[in-house]
């Protein structure tokens, strides 16, 4: 795990850099310099400690790796590559230089990875199939920067807002490749970019799509399920044995932790298992959490976070994504990784579960109606109910359920999608200065071509793309990295994703039981107890800090003369929100307030 950073026609010296990047790095430091081209990298030491240094050369190629390679002992075998050390960087190298490009296919990690072709003067980027890596690239005349964050870009060149972004971020979430600033893009997941490093030509291709194993999936589930676990035990012990420090497990009261660790511990004695309880929290797992750590005699831990100092920490916290984030369980993400950090380098989680494997209540709404589909006589019916109905406190309840049903009725194409996930300003869009126009075509275009899906994978496949991709795996790697911690997820394995994508439609949703597949594999492996539980994430009063801890911060911010947000929506219905005189679901209300807030934040760390 590290952090990568390079210039085509740039000259940023490592010491500019080194501060931004240090903590995805701490261990080692380092430069290649060739004609027009830097390479930077910043090393976090976890195979092969001696001899996997950085930028690494071999023949007439300079690579430069963030991420782990799982298998890459397989894939020497495969390719029958003769390399000298227990790297994983050297397999890249050497597995690039025999087949080009062609090599991805053959890699299951989480990677973003630069190689220069020293003798074509050719630069090659790459992201791992579910972009758990990140990488940014600026593009701007005659000069191209690459980074493994958004703050090392910002801090380094001069950049100005891209407010199609901004207006992007605020209507649900920033999308594929944009990103905040004019001229800098996100390298998109299972893409891969050629570049001429002397008249600076780009060839993109995007080498995996998920997609592509879709399918009507077979129904004998015992067969199945007994293929399954061998393809999740290998992900699990590849995902050990893949690192020369100790790795452990993050462990909550769920299923998909719990088959992590189940898995882990059949491999690894005395596996170290971390189990997180929040003061403030509505809910706490620590007891659901022991039971497992108690079948499989883990040597556990539970964590004690507390939130005492989040006014203080707040916005170095959301500082750290160099853009606005909306996902309020980043402050969460950052205390627990900080306190890992204390234990291990290393660890496991169960990221990627409920996307690809339905775990979601949505999930069962959408399974038995398509709500994409627009019903003119339902939307009829819907409407003016929905006009004289108050709306919902409560999001557990059933009449919050109940109320938005009839909002995904009313609701059309991108609309559907985001009320469904990421609903804040759903709704209340007359307030934005420019009119609702579809920002997000992209998200249209996918919906066309998952037609022929049922709307439940269909979901599925754009929270995938969107809130996986977009907002889950970057919480996560820039709350890990922020601390120089390891996140391994067995369940963005290549085989596993592939193997959820062809999984009957059934085995995922099963009338309103969510996840049916993983449930029926945990009662094998997990205390019945757990077996039912619904889907919880981190379970944060956000409702409790915007009218506490943060209430002094969000006012100050928000009720500035010079406040960014005043550029998009009407300074009006925000102070009325601030003073809690609209109708609204104090959730929702919340959700507004912290996700304009970390709009102000970011904007003022801007250079423009």
């Amino acid at each position: 795990m590290c952090g990568i950073f390079g210039t085509i026609n740039c000259n940023i010296p490592l010491e500019k850099v080194k501060p931004l990047l240090y903590h995805r790095g701490p261990d080692a430091q380092n430069v290649y310099h060739h004609k027009n081209v830097q390479l930077h990298h910043f090393r976090l030491s976890i195979l092969d400690l001696e001899g996997g240094s950085q930028p690494m050369h071999y023949k007439n190629y300079v690579v430069i790796f963030n991420g782990e390679m799982y298998n890459h002992l397989e894939v020497r075998e495969k390719l029958n590559l003769q390399c000298v050390t227990n790297s994983d960087t050297e397999t890249v190298l050497h597995a690039y230089e025999k087949l080009g490009s062609k090599c991805l296919s053959y890699f299951d990690g989480m990677f973003a990875l630069a190689i220069y072709d020293i003798r074509k003067e050719e630069l090659f980027l790459a992201r791992d199939r579910a972009g758990k890596k990140p990488l940014f690239l600026y593009r701007k005349d005659n000069t191209i920067v690459f980074s493994s964050e958004l703050n090392a870009l910002a801090k380094t060149l001069d950049l100005s807002v891209n407010e199609h972004s901004i207006e992007m971020y605020l209507r649900g979430s920033t999308y594929g490749k944009y990103t905040p600033y004019n001229n800098v893009e996100e390298v998109l997941p299972a893409s891969s970019l050629t570049i001429n490093c002397t008249n600076l030509k780009c060839e993109e291709n995007i080498w995996w799509d998920i997609y592509d194993y879709y399918g009507e999936g077979k129904k004998d589930f015992d067969k199945t399920l007994s293929s399954f676990e061998r393809i999740f035990e290998d992900a699990v012990v590849t995902r050990i044995d893949s690192s020369d420090l100790e790795v452990g497990t993050f462990l909550s009261g769920g299923i998909d932790s719990g088959l992590v660790t189940a898995f882990a511990a059949k491999h690894k004695e005395n596996l170290k298992t971390f189990t997180v309880s929040f003061k403030g929290g509505s809910f706490d797992e620590s007891d659901l959490a022991k039971l497992v750590a108690d079948k499989y005699s883990t040597k556990h831990t539970e964590i004690q976070i507390s939130f005492d100092n989040l006014k203080d920490d707040f916005d170095k916290i959301v500082s750290n994504y160099g853009e606005p984030f909306t996902d309020s369980s980043a402050i969460p993400s950052y205390y627990v990784s900080k306190e890992a950090k204390k234990y291990l380098t290393v660890i496991l989680n169960g990221d990627g579960a409920d996307e690809l494997f339905g775990g979601y209540r949505r999930y069962v709404a959408f399974n038995k109606f398509d709500f994409f589909k627009s019903n003119p006589i339902l939307k009829a019916i819907a409407s003016p109910m929905l006009s004289v109905l108050p709306p919902s406190h409560n999001k557990k309840s059933k009449y919050n359920y109940f109320y938005r049903l009839l909002s995904l009725i009313n609701s059309t194409g991108v609309d559907t999608y985001w009320l469904g996930t990421l609903d804040d300003f759903i709704g209340f869009e007359n307030h934005f200065y420019k009119e609702n126009i579809n920002y997000f075509p992209e998200i249209d275009s996918r919906l066309k071509k998952y037609d022929n899906v049922p709307p439940a994978e269909k979901l599925m496949l754009l929270d995938f793309h969107t809130i996986l991709q977009g907002i889950l795996l970057p919480k996560i790697d820039i709350a890990t990295m922020a601390n120089s911690l390891e996140g391994r997820s067995p369940f963005m394995s290549k085989d596993v994703m592939e193997f959820s994508a062809g999984l009957h439609k059934d085995y995922k949703v099963n009338g309103t039981t969510t996840k049916y597949f993983l449930r029926e594999m945990a009662r094998k492996y997990l205390p019945e107890k757990l077996i039912l539980q619904p889907k919880r994430g981190f379970e944060i009063p956000l409702k409790s800090w915007v009218n506490n801890q943060l209430n002094e911060t969000i006012n100050d911010y928000l009720r500035s003369d010079n406040a960014f947000y005043k550029d998009f929506i009407k300074a009006e219905f925000i102070y009325n929100l601030l003073d809690d005189t609209i109708k609204m679901p104090a959730e929702k209300r919340a959700k507004i307030l912290y996700k304009l807030v970390c709009l102000e934040i970011w904007r003022k760390n801007q250079n423009f």
